[in-house]
């Protein structure tokens, strides 16, 4: 089939963290920084299904370090400290340009994803968003790309799912979906030959 839908992830494609994850820690937990959010990241994931509360999950991580730190915060200052990638913004616009759905297929429980939403005007950049919360599924998981396609509305076939991380890619692939393994500071030329492999041509 043609490929009449990009899929894009969030965090590597679309978005950064400056600094990274660790050097953000580091003024609250110092060299334990690393361990900190590893750990934090293994142990959040029933929040990325919409189970549970991710504040809950942070305030018991927090204690469990003997950090004297609000989750909110904590939150507000690492959390939500994300930018766009202005580069990755345009490509979506070329796409729709083009003639493409474009779609927000990302991991997140659901205070991220509200600040994505609105402070980030994700909801008024993509045609259909995926928020691993919303569809109870995360993107290692069939499911969550089969409840993609549906919410998209379109045959797996036609749909192809970009992502940082190549786990994702290949659990897309499983499903039926076209992927590609890419993050933003592969560069724009990389991409726009990656999608070209599968016939998507991205406006000029």
């Amino acid at each position: 089939m043609t490929i009449r839908h990009v899929l894009l992830d969030a965090d590597g494609v679309l978005q950064d963290l400056p600094g990274g994850w660790f050097d953000r820690l580091r003024p609250w937990l110092g060299d334990r920084s690393e361990e900190f959010i590893k750990q934090s990241w293994v142990d959040e994931v029933p929040t990325l299904r919409g189970e549970g509360d991710f504040f809950d999950h942070l305030g018991n991580h927090l204690a469990a370090y003997g950090v004297d730190v609000g989750v909110e915060e904590l939150f507000a200052a690492v959390w939500t400290s994300i930018e766009l990638v202005p580069s990755s913004i345009e490509l979506v616009h070329r796409l729709r340009a083009a003639g493409y759905g474009v779609h927000l297929g990302t991991n997140q429980e659901r205070h991220r994803a509200a600040y994505m939403r609105t402070e980030l005007g994700f909801d008024e950049l993509f045609d259909v968003s995926c928020y691993s919360w919303e569809l109870g599924a995360i993107k290692t998981e069939p499911a969550y790309f089969e409840q993609a396609a549906a919410l998209i509305g379109a045959d797996p076939a036609e749909i192809l799912f970009v992502d940082d991380r190549l786990d994702n890619v290949e659990t897309a692939r499983s499903v039926g979906l076209a992927g590609v393994h890419w993050t933003f500071t592969d560069g724009l030329d990389a991409i726009e030959s990656r999608l070209g492999e599968h016939g998507v041509r991205v406006a000029g």
